[in-house]
């Protein structure tokens, strides 16, 4: 059981990182993307999240009570939610370097860790 909820954690980290490029990709690289016009962009973005649901669909999957896993939907909502936000927090301070991590977005993340104690609660 322990190795599936890690398994489905892994493949969800996974997912983001795609999401992550699929979603913000045209604004983190801007300069390659201001040539391409917006259907362009929009194809590429859907291409890259094909990969996203590559991985989030096992996740789900594995994750699942429903399929064996340890996790109620509801919690693996949230679980994918906690991964979306510290990949994309990754991402961008890699990637942006003029985009700050300032103490409000800590604050919301802290909130979103707080859902996750939450949701866990029985």
């Amino acid at each position: 059981m322990l190795t599936r909820g890690i398994g489905a954690v892994a493949l969800l980290i996974c997912s983001n990182v795609f999401m992550t490029l699929a979603w913000y990709g045209q604004v983190m690289f801007k300069s390659r993307f201001e040539r391409i016009g917006l259907m362009a962009v929009i194809l590429i973005s859907w291409l890259v999240a094909f990969f996203e649901y590559c991985f989030m669909v096992p996740a789900n999957r594995l994750g699942s009570a429903e399929y064996g896993g340890p996790f109620s939907i509801w919690e693996l909502k949230v679980i994918q939610e906690a991964v979306s936000l510290t990949v994309f927090a990754i991402i961008v301070q890699l990637i942006m370097k003029n985009e700050a991590l300032r103490w409000n977005h800590v604050a919301g993340f802290v909130c979103l860790v707080l859902a996750v104690f939450f949701i866990f609660k029985k």
